[in-house]
């Protein structure tokens, strides 16, 4: 534990003038109200609020903020009240304290109306003083850089929690350097066999290549020396989650893998910042979509920097950040940055952006949406996702989600368009509806009367508001066919904890629920909004079958009648968590087929023969069998290793079969028995990690539609 006139000079070192005396009543106060208690690794608790203040001194914050560091867990967890605080330290940091503890006793990750209401608490506390949101996330930092001694259990929890909420706001508020860290951290519970593959990766690149952060850093050195350019530049390769997450957007393996290497120039003047662009575009081809100016253009939380991506040595792209010393200080600390010291005084960072406004900004919009789905897509557009702009015909700019399509910016401008539209041209060219918006393009969105939403539209929105709207309209148009399912369903769980879903009991579930009536519950059961699981645990809580409920065969679909039997169909091998359609045949049996299975097409003119099924909700047992199509290199050991990793991901091999030997390579089919759509992520993932694996993707076989069951039409 660092001891107390440590922890002073760490802050001394850039506030001369700091309260030495506040900060050691304060590290007393602490140490005595956490007296006798201890953390999961057997330390004295108190070790963890003073690490926590030691996170925040890597900032630069002020006074208060430390001191609330030190105390932020003394109203919680001690005989310490708010009164007392506030007498000893003042009302500034006792209300700090309380905002602090306020955060932690909400549960980010509950149920999506939960996570809603907990998420306008959030950010209700942020606006009160944003120092309240910086001090917790220091505290989740020590947390997870201590969760080994954590339950694994509750390292799971707290990971997703990080990789979901924290991390990704750390991100929002400029921290990058934290929201890699906390990714990481993350990564090395949810998935530490990927992690430790693209580190094993890692090191023998390194063997293989030699030390490249070193060479390239001396040729841009170099360069800048020649071009009379004073500055520091700086290399690493690129965190293992960021590498992963490139590998998943980018479907493709480690060795195909090229900017796993960033490097960072800091110069001392912002006209410099262009001088170096020239002088590294000169010496290394720039590569073509990869140039950002957030110099001219800068983003909404202070940050400035010009990013490119060049081919280096032996073709390897590596990504350059180009920046000033005062807009490198802003890309640290981000909107902490209104609070930093340098030399005991308030940081004059011109680039820090003003937390009141930027909160003031960001809550604004969170308060015009009423709707659960439309707010929490709201925050997670803010918080997650990078931003494409698009303009209309009359030149405004709409802020999408990368990955948008037509469909999200017609219900950006308005619900009524949305609804109308029928077609759209990006930059003067029509274009299919589900085609993705790039930065900078003109969207035009042709509408007609008499049109409505359609199914289809669900996979190609999006957003928030657009899904949303465009399932309250389907809604309404299948509103009683929903309802009746839904009561079918609603009838079904009840009866299985030996209750009856009257009225009455559906009443209390809207009012838990927050919705209008029994009928919009059933609407939303029916139509798989809401899952018979949510009903139940509105309205008896304790006799709802838990997340870990195992669902049996006989209840894996819903949709089909009680005398009518399902089949996956081979072609498609449909898995729980995947859209489906079921195929009636004679017999009453159905054959289940993933909803973007190609053999659909024969059936396009038998439409009475369509079911509309959706995947029970609970957990499935790994009984689900998906062809893999795995292509391996031809090395003694490699298919031990590949039937090693599939056995880590809990999955078995019911099937392998040789399709092609070559001399260098092997190409296998093999029968995986999976629970569902995540387990085979994961399984792919994890083959793909490989270094000895050259290609894993999923096998479908069109030529095996309709050989299930064998009494046809």
């Amino acid at each position: 534990m660092i001891a107390c006139q440590d922890l002073i000079d760490l802050v001394r070192a850039y506030n001369p003038k700091t309260d030495a005396k506040l900060i050691s009543a304060a590290y007393e106060y602490g140490r005595e109200m956490h007296e006798g208690q201890f953390r999961h690794s057997g330390e004295p608790y108190f070790s963890h609020p003073v690490a926590v203040a030691a996170i925040l001194t890597e900032q630069r914050l002020d006074d208060a903020t430390i001191i609330t560091a030190l105390l932020h867990d003394t109203i919680e967890d001690t005989r310490a009240s708010y009164a007392a605080v506030a007498e000893q330290f003042g009302s500034e940091i006792a209300d700090l304290v309380d905002g602090v503890t306020k955060l932690t006793n909400l549960q980010l990750s509950s149920t999506e109306t939960q996570q809603a209401e907990n998420f306008r608490k959030l950010f209700m506390a942020m606006s009160k003083d944003m120092r309240v949101i910086l001090v917790k996330l220091a505290d989740r930092l020590h947390n997870m850089r201590t969760i080994k001694a954590m339950r694994p259990e509750k390292q799971l929890k707290k990971a997703r929690e990080t990789m979901d909420i924290y991390a990704p706001l750390a991100g929002r508020m400029g921290m990058q350097w934290m929201r890699e860290e906390l990714e990481d951290l993350a990564f090395r519970v949810i998935n530490p066999e990927a992690r430790a593959s693209i580190i094993r990766r890692f090191i023998t690149l390194q063997k293989e290549t030699g030390d490249v952060i070193e060479r390239i850093t001396g040729d841009m050195r170099r360069e800048l020396d020649k071009a009379g350019i004073e500055a520091d530049v700086f290399g690493r390769a690129k965190k293992p989650y960021s590498i992963w997450r490139k590998m998943q957007e980018k479907e493709m393996g480690f060795s195909r893998l090229s900017d796993i290497y960033g490097f960072r120039v800091i110069t001392r003047k912002e006209e410099d910042c262009y001088g170096v662009l020239g002088a590294i575009h000169r010496r290394w081809r720039a590569v073509p979509g990869r140039f950002k100016d957030y110099i001219s253009q800068p983003k909404s939380n202070g940050y400035r920097s010009i990013h490119t991506t060049v081919s280096g040595r032996d073709g390897k792209r590596v990504e350059v950040q180009i920046r000033t010393q005062a807009m490198h200080d802003v890309a640290e600390s981000g909107v902490a940055a209104h609070w930093s010291y340098r030399d005991g005084v308030r940081s004059e960072n011109p680039f820090a952006v003003d937390p009141v406004k930027w909160i003031a900004g960001l809550t604004e919009q969170f308060d015009a949406e009423e709707d659960h789905a439309e707010f929490l897509e709201a925050v997670k557009l803010e918080m997650y996702a990078d931003k494409v702009f698009c303009f209309t015909p009359k030149g405004d700019v709409v802020k999408l989600p990368r990955g948008a399509t037509p469909i999200d910016f017609a219900y950006a401008i308005h619900t009524r368009i949305g609804h109308a539209c029928v077609g759209a041209k990006v930059d003067g060219m029509r274009v299919p509806l589900w085609t993705r918006i790039k930065n900078g393009q003109s969207v035009e969105v042709i509408t007609a009367d008499g049109q409505a939403p359609q199914a289809t539209w669900l996979d190609i929105a999006t957003t928030g508001k657009a899904r949303a709207a465009i399932r309250r309209a389907l809604r309404e148009q299948d509103r009683d066919r929903y309802i009746k399912l839904g009561r079918e369903l609603a009838r079904s769980a009840f009866e299985h904890v030996s209750k009856k879903a009257t009225d009455k009991a559906l009443d209390t579930a809207a009012k838990t629920l927050r919705l209008k009536d029994r009928d919009e519950v059933l609407a939303r059961l029916g139509s798989a909004e809401l899952t018979a699981r949510q009903v139940l645990h509105a309205v008896y809580p304790d006799l709802a079958p838990g997340d870990d409920e195992e669902v049996g065969r006989e209840r894996a679909v819903i949709g089909l009648s009680p005398d009518q039997s399902f089949e996956r169909a081979r072609c498609c091998q449909p898995l729980p968590g995947e859209r489906i359609v079921g195929i009636t045949y004679r017999g009453k049996g159905v054959v289940v087929h993933a909803i973007d299975c190609e053999a659909l097409s024969a059936y396009d003119e038998q439409p009475q023969r369509w079911l509309d099924l959706h995947w029970h909700s609970g957990t499935h047992p790994a009984a689900y069998s998906v062809t893999l199509d795995v292509t391996i290199g031809n090395d003694a050991g490699v298919l031990g290793r590949i039937c090693t990793l599939i056995g880590e991901q809990k999955a078995n091999i019911s099937d392998l079969t040789f399709v092609d030997r070559k001399p260098d390579f092997f190409r296998l089919l093999v029968d995986v028995e999976l629970r569902d759509a995540e387990h085979l992520h994961g399984v792919i993932s994890a083959l793909d990690a490989e270094s000895d694996v050259a290609a894993v993707e999923r096998h479908r076989d069109p030529r095996q539609a309709g050989t299930a069951p064998s009494t046809e039409d």
